[in-house]
């Protein structure tokens, strides 16, 4: 990749990134170029196999439609049992960041490393219930750690606040590193996690469920703008919705 591409991603943050999950599959040059002029500067696709997690979505035929309709960066998120099998064809489709399961794999490090002899930016992912620990030495070895705040794959769930421990962790002590958040991400949450360290913030519904991709992003910039750290907000939101 293009380290131009990574450095774009890091000039973009803080940044929401829609994930195009949602979007309609229909007319996919005009949703990117509605997100586009409605101040989006990443995009997020979300790859799902039917074994690593139970839902399947796309591969690469998406990714290369996408990047003949847009220069912007294509941040990719490998749901996958077997990244380094897709990892080749994806790049060579456009994709500008590959983030991988911790999960997924046996060997981090391996997996981390042959993911940069690609040339693209690479990101690890962690589900919530994941210990922070199980990053290891790959940690060192990424450009991006993604904070999953539901279970990867499960549609519906609720933001697991446990995803602000890691967060604030993970800055405290790599303080350079991209840190990613995706699931449950809302006008209310994403205040939460920016002001826990988050970087970039993987939107689904906020978005494509909005009546205005514009007014819906933002919004959820207002919220990034917002942060004020207060670690029990979300605790006092649910208890309020109790």
């Amino acid at each position: 990749m293009a380290t131009a591409a990574l450095q774009a991603i890091r000039d973009s943050a803080p940044a929401v990134l829609p994930s195009l999950l949602l979007c309609d599959f229909g007319d996919l040059k005009g949703e990117v170029a509605e997100l586009t002029a409605a101040g989006a500067r990443v995009l997020h696709l979300d790859v799902m196999d039917g074994h690593f997690v139970p839902n399947l979505t796309y591969g690469m035929p998406i990714v290369e439609g996408l990047r003949r309709h847009t220069d912007l960066p294509l941040d990719v998120h490998l749901m996958i049992s077997d990244p380094l099998a897709y990892a080749k064809p994806m790049a060579d489709a456009g994709a500008d960041m590959l983030t991988f399961h911790v999960e997924a794999v046996h060997d981090p490090v391996e997996t981390a490393g042959k993911l940069k002899e690609l040339g693209v930016g690479v990101g690890i992912a962690l589900n919530p219930e994941t210990p922070l620990a199980s990053l290891g030495e790959a940690i060192s070895m990424v450009d991006m750690a993604l904070v999953m705040s539901v279970e990867a794959g499960f549609g519906g769930q609720e933001f697991n606040p446990i995803a602000l421990e890691k967060l604030r962790s993970l800055r405290q002590d790599h303080p350079d590193l991209l840190l990613e958040i995706d699931g449950g991400i809302d006008t209310d949450t994403i205040s939460l996690a920016r002001a826990a360290g988050g970087d970039l913030f993987v939107v689904g519904s906020a978005i494509f469920r909005h009546d205005s991709y514009p007014k819906a992003i933002a919004d959820l910039n207002a919220g990034i703008q917002s942060a004020t750290g207060d670690d029990f907000a979300l605790e006092r939101k649910q208890e309020d919705h109790a």
